[in-house]
């Protein structure tokens, strides 16, 4: 999507800064800053917006050579200050290019493989179009599946994100959920955390993450659990740390680091998330990853 940040609410005229944004786009920057191969794979509009999207991702290192592009316009998200640090959003993407996307269209793509395939709820829920492109990822990828829920209320309702949502299960190897999301995907009747996680891993889900926010985080697979409490940073936007969490998470799973030093980088790279403005922006270089061990107001020359 184009991202148009307002500097205050937008009723009282606030001046717009304009970027771009986008669950699985966050997540292909933030692991092409920490030294990966990624490739996104969607459908932009053929317009100025479209073309905003794809300078970027290509400036940022991100493939974007099986991008389709679409007569219907790029979607839009508006990121709106409301008081504190608590912000607004919304989205208009019915009938945008991204809600055109379908299993042909990432064909190529899959059929090249991928150590790992990175899948959220936000595209499922698009529309038929995206859901049917997410079951077919899930069941034709090569390599491991990351499922992050990525729950938006304003784009579809709890049992719509179920019912398109449980059945990939069985398919996924690393299933990221923030922890109110896990009854979302776990069976019909499981609400509590630790059955959830129970039944997930029951189903063949390998890895289970779960994000707690300024908690921090904890993994659960078959030999146990492991958690991280959050890295303690001034907040300046919380939108897109999830994302953030995650391009950290996958990257110690790519660099073959253990559990336990995967979610350390996952904390660290949410950090820079919360401690930056807009989504992607303020997100590390693999040598940034220590910056801040730095003492609070240090100048580094």
């Amino acid at each position: 999507m184009a991202a148009l940040r307002a500097d205050r609410p937008l009723q009282l005229g606030a001046t717009l800064a304009l970027s771009m944004a986008g669950a699985e786009a966050n997540v292909a920057i933030g692991l092409a800053r920490l030294g990966h191969s990624v490739r996104w794979v969607g459908v932009n509009g053929d317009d100025e917006l479209g073309r905003l999207v794809l300078r970027t991702l290509r400036a940022e290192g991100v493939d974007v050579s099986c991008v389709s592009v679409d007569a219907a316009p790029t979607g839009l998200v508006l990121f709106e200050p409301r008081v504190a640090d608590l912000t607004r959003v919304s989205y208009y993407r019915a009938g945008s290019a991204g809600s055109r996307l379908t299993p042909a269209r990432l064909a190529v793509a899959l059929a090249e493989g991928a150590r790992i395939v990175h899948l959220t709820g936000v595209t499922a829920a698009l529309g038929p179009g995206p859901r049917a492109a997410v079951e077919a990822a899930a069941h034709a990828a090569g390599g491991a599946v990351c499922l992050d829920v990525n729950y938006r209320a304003k784009l579809w309702s709890p049992q719509e994100a179920s019912a398109a949502l449980r059945p990939l299960i069985p398919l996924v190897d690393i299933l990221v959920a923030s922890d109110d999301e896990l009854a979302l995907v776990a069976p019909p009747g499981v609400e509590h955390e630790a059955e959830c996680v129970e039944a997930l891993l029951a189903q063949g889900v390998g890895e289970v993450v779960v994000k707690r926010g300024a908690a921090g985080a904890e993994v659960f697979t078959g030999d146990g659990s492991v958690a991280r409490p959050a890295v303690r940073v001034p907040v300046r936007n919380t939108v897109g740390a999830g994302d953030a969490f995650v391009a950290g998470y996958l990257s110690g799973l790519l660099d073959g680091l253990p559990v336990e030093e995967r979610l350390g980088r996952a904390v660290t790279t949410g950090a820079f998330a919360v401690a930056s403005a807009g989504d992607w922006e303020g997100l590390p270089f693999r040598d940034e990853l220590t910056l801040l061990d730095a003492a609070p107001g240090s100048t580094l020359r």
